[in-house]
């Protein structure tokens, strides 16, 4: 299907925006197919001034609708609330799918590519209302992800660190970013933050690395907590439970389909298998939009309107 391509221009002083979630992972999307410059909703100031919990609007990123360049429907781009780009987000996609569905762009049953940084990613939103991803096939090659991991005996870059008096086994698989999965018995017995923390920039990891602690439930459902690159602690990340489902089964711990178990709800991820296509499924939902009135990106006026 082919979208609107807008070509609208703004005074520049006024930014709509709406705010998204999916699985309480939260993004501001900015239509920058209206007329707004990405590359100014994109600046690191602003996305850490919007993004902040206390004097901004609050989120854990921006999504940028832009239009395609390279025969997609669409573009978007992914910004950190620490104001770096992600090359792309699970659960930004599903939001920015819900926002064109709100916007009555595309229906139910429609298939969308999306150009990201990570490639093009297609979508459709089913009839229960939950959008499904392509998210295209995982990268075990070390140097893609990248990771100084070496290929172990499972078939991808896996090795072992020693923080905090804890003895880690760590894989790490790409899904257009880099992730580091480190399957341990009880969730609730590891020092999460400071270990994320570490992790997200641990020496293993030369772009830093997006940091998920899995906990096995039974061979279809897995429990994992998410320490984000450029966000910190989040409820969900669609991208980290693809790469977890597919460490987990060539780690031998899971089936090639399970539950993803996140702190904000479930997303079911299914991977066929080797150079075939991670497969997630989950929800978003509008929270609410308004308007930002701004001078040289500096936050004046935040206009919230419900429309929930």
């Amino acid at each position: 299907m082919v979208l609107k391509t807008y070509s609208i221009t703004t005074n520049g002083l006024m930014y709509e925006f709406s705010k998204y979630e999916g699985l309480g992972n939260d993004f501001l999307v900015f239509d920058c197919r209206l007329g707004v410059d990405d590359k100014v909703i994109a600046r690191p100031k602003f996305a850490k001034s919007i993004c902040n919990r206390r004097f901004g609007v609050g989120a854990d990123g921006l999504v940028l609708l832009i239009n395609p360049k390279h025969g997609g429907d669409l573009g978007m781009r992914i910004i950190n609330s620490d104001g770096t780009e992600a090359e792309m987000c699970g659960n930004g996609i599903r939001c920015l799918v819900k926002y064109l569905l709100d916007k009555k762009e595309i229906s139910k049953g429609n298939e969308i590519s999306v150009e990201t940084l990570a490639g093009k990613k297609t979508a459709i939103i089913e009839e229960d209302s939950q959008i499904t991803v392509d998210m295209g096939p995982p990268d075990l090659i070390p140097s893609n992800i990248p990771t100084q991991l070496e290929i172990g005996a499972c078939g991808l870059p896996q090795g072992e660190i020693n923080l905090y008096g804890h003895k880690l086994d760590v894989s790490a698989v790409g899904m257009g970013n880099p992730h580091a999965i480190i399957p341990v018995e009880d969730l609730t017995e590891i020092p999460f933050e400071k270990l994320g923390s570490t992790i997200e920039k641990y020496s293993l990891f030369p772009s830093k690395t997006n940091v998920h602690f899995l906990q096995l439930i039974n061979r279809r459902k897995i429990k994992i907590l998410v320490w984000e690159r450029g966000s910190g602690a989040t409820l969900a990340c669609g991208t980290g439970a693809c790469a977890s489902l597919v460490a987990a089964y060539l780690l031998g711990l899971s089936e090639k389909s399970a539950t993803i178990n996140l702190p904000g709800g479930d997303l079911k991820v299914t991977w066929p298998g080797p150079n075939e296509s991670v497969y997630m499924k989950g929800p978003a939902n509008s929270i609410f939009k308004g308007q930002i009135y701004s001078e040289n990106l500096e936050i004046k006026y935040i206009n919230n309107e419900s429309i929930l």
